[in-house]
């Protein structure tokens, strides 16, 4: 059984940071892609990042490249997002999720696990 656990998340004002960590847990990691996905009210979930098992990454460029940064760390099974220059639209419930295949997608039918989610909200 795998199992992702977020945290990280909280109250920052406009322009300041947050980095979230999701740590992976039940089998190995480094062969999992991993990603990052939000849903804020009333939205659907919609991709952010993510990185493939060998380390290629990709960003969803128009709202987050440039400002949010993934990594992985495949000795501590964990999956992080930086997040720098924070808008009051980046408001929403975080998640991670894990492809068995390996691969970094922006569509989330290609993740086969995912966390629970961690609140991130930015005031004006």
């Amino acid at each position: 059984q795998v199992q992702l656990v977020e945290s990280g998340g909280g109250l920052v004002q406009a322009g300041g940071s947050l980095r979230l960590s999701c740590v992976v847990s039940g089998r190995a990691f480094s062969p999992y892609g991993l990603a990052w996905f939000r849903q804020a009210p009333g939205k659907e979930r919609e991709f952010v990042a993510a990185i493939n098992k060998n380390g290629g990454i990709i960003y969803d460029a128009n709202s987050v490249k440039g400002r949010f940064t993934i990594s992985r760390d495949n000795a501590e099974n964990t999956v992080y997002l930086q997040m720098n220059s924070l808008k009051p639209e980046d408001t929403a419930v975080y998640y991670c999720a894990v492809s068995s295949g390996g691969a970094a997608s922006s569509k989330n039918f290609d993740y086969d696990y995912w966390g629970q989610g961690t609140q991130v909200t930015v005031s004006s």
